[in-house]
């Protein structure tokens, strides 16, 4: 019998200290089983630390942040070209950044060719010292067609509700389907299993660079509490205390012990969130409707623009300040940010720390930096997963070789990626194929689906009798 060609690589130090494919010479079963075997020896370590970035987002209807850019620079292009109300349109100086900055890479003037969030920080910085009144600058000159600092006020207004549209996602919750795992949402598999480990080890730390509210919503149908570093719920305040907090079953009064409540996590939104709010100068989470957003994506760019004058419609940066910048707020809420850096570095530093990468490409300077700190922590193991054999996200991970047999990458094949591209080590495959089975998991969609299958029948018995 054939023994089927194995479909993932994984990349790392070997015994003579040199980068190969630890399952090299394997078949499909037993590279499955020699993979799984190590993420489960891995995900045992005490202090295990989990960052996900755009590519987690992708099967949700996420978009990575070239495709962002594009969707929202062809929506705000099309507000550039309506001119019949002066109170929405913008200005020819607005207009010329939004036209240069939409040429192919190599035709921009020389300003433009920058990165989506080294452009935006330009003009939210310009926004910010010339409208603080604190600043000691009076005005600024522009290298192309100018434009008042109200013209970029509003064009980063415009940006800012965009991105937040295209960010605010909803997730599909098939838990009552018959296929069980196969059907649901990535993140509800992944959370499930990151949940039910040894509960006398250490909490779960999951951080993570997106904007959407994907796990969010995932914790809240699994059940799974966690706190993130807010306190209330009508109107919940920063307060990163709670992250020095923990759940716990209350103690039997014969006994006088207490047991650890085991579905816990402790999350970080290291970049911010769509449901983060600026409200009188402080920093508040408030998870406002966000369904009819859907309609919004699947719209094309010319209706978009017209949802963007649209009184009302979404948040402006003035509202929620979420935007891509390589800044990251340091204007105005330097507390949240940076004590949530300082976690995320704190738990790399702790012995006996799994770091698991997903989603990721290493395009952040401030928090690849952290990482590679990190990996002078001789206790500390990092899995990196990226689904393109090619990615320079490997070479980069090659590099750190020096540092010790510490550093993987979890790939495909580059013949199981010819065949199916991205259906091997992404995020959905990583959380519903390779990590380990968790008996929860299938105890919970059991459950899911007799619940929905009694209300369909009571909705049925309603029927018949209204009839």
């Amino acid at each position: 019998m054939t023994k089927e060609k194995r479909k993932y690589c994984l990349k790392g130090p070997s015994e003579n200290g040199q980068i190969e494919d630890l399952l090299e010479g394997k078949d499909d079963k037993d590279s499955r089983q020699r993979l799984q075997a190590l993420i489960a020896e891995w995900l045992r370590m005490e202090n295990l630390v989990v960052l996900t970035g755009a590519g987690c987002s992708v099967s949700c209807g996420g978009k990575k942040i070239e495709d962002l850019e594009k969707s929202v620079l062809e929506a705000v292009g099309e507000v550039a070209k309506k001119t019949n109300d002066k109170k929405t349109m913008l200005s020819a100086g607005a207009k010329a950044l939004i036209v240069e900055r939409q040429k192919e890479f190599s035709k921009r003037q020389s300003w433009a060719q920058t990165s989506f969030e080294e452009w935006l920080s330009y003009l939210v910085n310009t926004v910010h010292v010339m409208s603080d009144k604190k600043s000691p600058i009076k005005s600024i000159g522009w290298k192309e067609d100018g434009a008042s600092i109200e013209d970029v006020d509003q064009l980063v207004s415009y940006i800012s509700k965009a991105i937040y549209a295209e960010c605010a996602l909803t997730l599909p919750d098939e838990t009552g389907a018959k296929e069980g795992e196969r059907q649901i949402a990535p993140h509800l598999a992944f959370l499930s299993k990151l949940v039910t480990r040894d509960s006398n080890l250490g909490r779960t730390h999951l951080f993570t660079l997106n904007y959407d509210t994907l796990f969010e919503q995932a914790l809240e149908i699994l059940g799974i509490q966690y706190f993130d570093g807010f306190t209330g719920k009508a109107n919940a305040r920063f307060d990163p205390a709670v992250y020095g907090l923990d759940i716990y079953y209350p103690g039997e009064v014969a006994e006088g012990r207490v047991r650890r409540f085991d579905k816990f996590l402790h999350y970080y939104k290291l970049h911010g969130s769509i449901h983060w709010k600026i409200v009188a100068g402080e920093l508040r989470a408030r998870h406002d409707a966000i369904l009819d957003f859907e309609k919004y994506r699947i719209k094309e760019a010319v209706k978009k623009a017209e949802d963007l004058i649209t009184a009302g419609f979404a948040c402006s940066h003035k509202e929620f300040g979420i935007l891509p910048t390589s800044n990251k707020f340091v204007q105005t809420l330097e507390m949240p940010y940076a004590h949530l850096f300082r976690s995320f570095s704190a738990r790399l530093s702790i012995p006996q720390t799994f770091l698991l990468v997903l989603g990721y490409g290493f395009g952040d300077d401030h928090i690849t930096k952290i990482i590679e700190t990190a990996l002078t922590n001789p206790a500390l193991v990092m899995l990196v997963v990226e689904p393109r054999p090619d990615s320079p996200t490997i070479e980069r991970i090659s590099r750190y070789k020096e540092l010790g047999k510490r550093a993987f990458v979890l790939t495909s094949t580059e013949d199981a990626f010819k065949s199916s591209e991205y259906k091997y080590a992404t995020f959905d495959d990583f959380a519903k194929s390779v990590m380990p089975d968790v008996q929860w998991l299938d105890d919970f969609l059991r459950l899911r689906r007799f619940e929905k299958q009694l209300q369909k029948d009571r909705d049925e018995k309603d029927g018949i009798e209204d009839a």
